[in-house]
Parts: structure tokens; sequence; C-alpha cells
């Protein structure tokens, strides 16, 4: 590996360290610590949602017209790195909640960014970008471990954790490669999600991919928001190191999405995807920290049919259907409605339902049933799931042709 390629695999570990290392703990640490509510902790985990609605239009602006990309990761990494710090020391939900979105819209960007900037320093992304962008998600595991090791999960310091290592990249950001801005004509909104991939969405089969990506997007947000408090309060140790899993998960998958792609053909892999996420909520509605933990490590170890059947075969298939000039436009327009508009409804429903099941004792602490949260959440992806096997009808040589 040269060495810009080994500086762009520490570009990408560094990224997801950070993301790994405050968001998978912070609504435990809001829940057990700070004595937030449901809808509280769920409205913070959404913030990323709300960045995922804004990046593009920050990317485009910035990054594509007038700095260069790596001084935009830096000086986005810097400020994050205050906001974050300032945000592990305060106490009050809007103190915290306005601190974290300000920081998700800084960092959410930097994840294109980081993507386009490595893409620009390659002769062939296809091959070169995946041994990469796996190091992002060895960082994320990596944090998750530490985190677990130190015994982290209840207090603030995977925030202060994720300040420092973003001033770090900050620094980082700055020794990769010259990557200027490629266009210098007038920005507008249309160019971030242009008019030919909205057309997109007349094509039935297209649309149903598009519905149904949103809506298993809601339930989503219960896993990616609860599942780490879920864990510490049912008494399981270690629950950042052990969700770790599910990425370990993700790695093994991505070895052999091409094998079951070319098989099962874009329909069916999604089936597969959707119905992970239904059998892991059950999973978690039934088991606990004893005798049924075996079921808690299976929900985890599901993250990579989860995530990889459903959301990396989303990709191949709007790679296809979108046309050769628009195809990261349409990416795109799936991220704005995936990340952004689905878990955004995610964060509010999920944190209405685990009020619901929650009992508050005098000192503000919480506890919750979550036997039936894990069920709505099952509930509603098992009705994804239906809707998208009786309505999507992809015809089977597109999808199942390599």
């Amino acid at each position: 590996m040269s060495l810009v390629k080994v500086r762009l695999a520490a570009m990408m570990f560094l990224e997801y360290f950070i993301w790994g290392a405050w968001y998978v703990t912070v609504g435990t640490w809001l829940g057990r610590t700070r004595h937030f509510t449901g809808s509280e902790i769920a409205l913070v985990g959404g913030t990323t949602a709300v960045a995922a609605i804004v990046s593009p239009f920050i990317v485009g602006w910035l990054a594509d017209r007038f700095f260069a990309t790596q001084h935009v990761i830096a000086v986005l990494h810097l400020a994050g790195a205050v906001l974050l710090w300032v945000a592990s020391s305060q106490t009050t939900f809007g103190a915290i909640y306005w601190l974290i979105l300000a920081y998700a819209c800084l960092y959410m960007p930097t994840l294109a960014l980081t993507n386009s900037l490595a893409f620009r320093q390659m002769k062939d992304p296809k091959l070169e970008f995946g041994p990469i962008r796996v190091l992002g998600t060895a960082g994320w595991i990596v944090a998750g471990l530490i985190i677990s090791h130190l015994n982290w999960e209840v207090t603030a310091f995977p925030l202060k954790l994720a300040a420092v290592c973003s001033a770090v990249f900050a620094a980082y950001a700055l020794t990769l490669p010259h990557t200027p801005p490629l266009k210098r004509d007038e920005f507008k909104a249309a160019s971030v999600i242009p008019p030919e991939a909205v057309q997109l969405l007349k094509d039935k089969s297209f649309f149903i991919f598009v519905l149904a990506s949103f809506l298993i997007c809601i339930p989503l947000q219960f896993y990616y928001v609860f599942t780490n408090l879920f864990l510490t309060e049912i008494g399981v140790s270690n629950t950042a190191g052990k969700m770790a899993m599910g990425q370990g998960s993700e790695l093994l998958c991505m070895l052999f999405i091409a094998w079951f792609f070319r098989r099962l053909g874009v329909k069916y892999m999604l089936i597969a995807g959707m119905s992970a996420w239904a059998l892991r909520y059950v999973l978690f509605a039934f088991g606990n920290a004893g005798a049924g933990v075996w079921m808690l490590y299976l929900g985890i170890l599901l993250h990579g049919i989860c995530y990889d059947f459903f959301f990396v075969t989303g990709q191949i298939y709007v790679d296809r259907k979108a046309p050769l000039a628009y195809r990261a436009a349409a990416q795109g327009m799936i991220t704005l409605i995936t990340y952004g508009a689905g878990m955004f409804v995610g964060s509010f429903l999920s944190g209405w339902v685990v009020d619901h099941f929650a009992t508050v004792a005098a000192d503000g602490s919480a506890t919750h049933a979550w036997q039936p949260i894990w069920l709505v959440s099952g509930g509603l992806s098992a009705a994804v799931l239906i809707l998208f096997w009786i309505a999507f009808k992809e015809r089977d040589e597109m999808t199942a042709s390599s």
C-alpha cells in the first residue's frame, strides 16, 4: 500500500473513531447519569438526522466551490471539537441538545468530504476505496472497545475522547493531499438534488424502494439511540465493546455481499435486510443478561445483514437505476430520505414509545419495560417488510445479474 493510501486509511480511521466514540453511548449517559426522558434522548440522537439533511448544502457550497477539501475538514473538526467538549460538561437538555446539534451539523458533512478527498486521490476508486474505507469501521470498533475497557459508558468521557480526537484530526487533515475545489459557478439548491434525480421516483419500483427505505429507517432509530441504554439497564457489562461485534459482522458480510447479490438479486437482498431488523428486535425483546444473553449477542451480530443487505444493496440498486451523470445526486437524495428524514421521524417516534413504557423514580431516574418497546419497533419493521415484499416488482433479470 502506498504512503498516500496509508494516510487516507488513517483519515478514515479517525473519522469513524470520532463518531463511534460518542454516538453509541450518549444515550446511556443522558439516561443513566443526566436522567433525561426517552424523548429527550431520542432528540439528541436525532441530531445526526437533522445534520444529514443540512450537510449536502454545506458540502456543495463550501468544498465544491470555494475551499480545498482538506481545509474544510480541518475547520469543521476543530470547531466540532470545541462544541463537543463544551457539551460534555452541560447538565440541562437545552444546552446539550443545541450544542450537539451544532456539532452534528459540522461533523456530518465531513463524512462526504473524506470520501470525496479519498476518491480524488485514487486512480481506480472501485478497487482502491474498499480497503481504505474499511479502516473507518475498524475505527468505530476500536472506539467501542476502548470505552468498554475504561467503563465509560455512563459518563461524559466518550464525548471528551471524541472531542480530543476531533482536534487531532483537524491538525492531521492539514497534512492530507491538497484537494482544491472543482467548481466556481453559483451554488443552487437544485445542484444538490437535480430534477433529473427526482424524476427517478416516477419509476414505480424505484418509488417503492425509496418509500420502504424511508419507512424502515423509522424503527432503525430505536436501535441506534437506545440499544446501549437497554443493555446497560438490564445488566450487561462492557456494552460498547459488545456492540462493536455488530461492526465486526458488518465487515464479514461485506466480503460476501457480491456473492449473495448475484444469487438473490436486489429484492431478496433487501427483504433479507429488513427481515434481519425485525428478527433483531424480537431477539432483544425476549433476551436477557442471564441465560438469554445469546439472544442479545445474536441480535447484535445481525447488524452485518441489517446494514449491508439493506443499505449497501440499496446503494448498488440506486447506482444501477440512475443515469451515469446523476448517480451521485441520486445517492445524495437517498441519504437525505433515509439518514435524514427517516431517522428524524424515528427519533420522535422512538422517544415517545420509550417514554410510554418508562417508570420514573423520585430522583428522576427511569426504568423501562423493554420487551414492548422492542416488539413495537419489530412490528414496524415487519410491516415495512410486508409492504415491500408485495409492492416491489423489479424485473429479476435486472436485479440478479452481476
